[in-house]
């Protein structure tokens, strides 16, 4: 079982469980930091599960909680122990957005709308490549083949045949129309796409051009849900140096709002087969 341990969800689950003890001794972050001799924003982090957390935190806060029932603790204890552990991603060395992925990898739902490439998850390896060679200019080849290998590796939740990924992608058409690699390696790029949509659990949308405005204009957004129901839905933003956790209810509201309405404006998914098909023919 420990083996199987998702590091990034236990912490965020231990967090969550932190921060209830918390609120139920009516004491705010500032508080609590001001007890302990550290920053407020060692203990938000540590809330929204953004940081490491040690046994050694869980024993002082429990402290300052007041909480006496050794079993809560020592579960809280074994919690912060698993959530230190090495997720399969770390194999890879050091990956920016690994953060993400482990979310990822423990989502049951993933609603993602690209507006410029076709999605990591639907990717073959010689587009990823591509993709991720345009984005890196500067990176050795060693360093894009790893990089590829991650995405392959995170690609397995859609092929799991026993709780596959339920995963529904708007991409704009633009995706298809931009030349990533060469010819051949768009055309088995959206061959690719083409037969991932006819999985049950996968949706494959395209927001063409003549949609004209839409409430994607903003960029790139994914909305990832979970099984248990203590893991809040969280509203993923890629950015350049650093990237954006959501979990506020408006804010996970207001995206999901933004993407019932892209997928609206979208062709339907057996138009969108077609759609991909004809633009495919063009790169041979």
């Amino acid at each position: 079982m420990v083996a199987n341990v998702n590091p990034t969800v236990r912490r965020r689950r231990l967090g969550s469980e932190l921060r209830k003890l918390r609120e139920q001794k009516g004491m705010t972050a500032e508080e609590v930091a001001a007890r302990l001799l550290v920053s407020q924003s060692k203990i938000s982090r540590l809330e929204n599960g953004r940081r490491s957390i040690s046994q050694r935190d869980v024993r002082d806060l429990c402290g300052v909680y007041g909480v006496e029932d050794v079993r809560i603790v020592d579960s809280l204890m074994q919690m912060a122990k698993e959530s230190r552990q090495q997720g399969w991603w770390h194999a890879f060395g050091d990956i920016p957005y690994s953060v993400y992925i482990g979310l990822e990898t423990e989502a049951a739902s993933l609603r993602v709308f690209e507006p410029q490439v076709v999605p990591g998850l639907l990717q073959t390896p010689g587009y990823a490549g591509a993709v991720i060679a345009g984005n890196l200019p500067e990176a050795t080849t060693e360093q894009v083949d790893k990089r590829v290998s991650v995405r392959m590796r995170r690609q397995e939740r859609i092929t799991d045949q026993d709780g596959p990924l339920r995963m529904w992608a708007v991409i704009d058409e633009a995706a298809l129309c931009r030349k990533v690699g060469d010819n051949q390696i768009m055309r088995e790029q959206l061959l690719h796409l083409v037969e991932l949509s006819h999985l049950p659990h996968v949706t494959v949308q395209v927001l063409p051009f003549e949609a004209g405005a839409h409430p994607g204009l903003s960029g790139q957004f994914a909305v990832l849900e979970f099984t248990d129901a203590t893991d809040a839905t969280v509203v993923y933003l890629e950015g350049v140096n650093s990237d954006l956790y959501l979990e506020k209810d408006t804010d996970v509201q207001a995206y999901s709002v933004m993407y019932e309405h892209l997928r609206a404006q979208a062709l339907s998914a057996e138009l969108t087969r077609h759609f991909i098909e004809e633009a495919a023919d063009r790169y041979v």
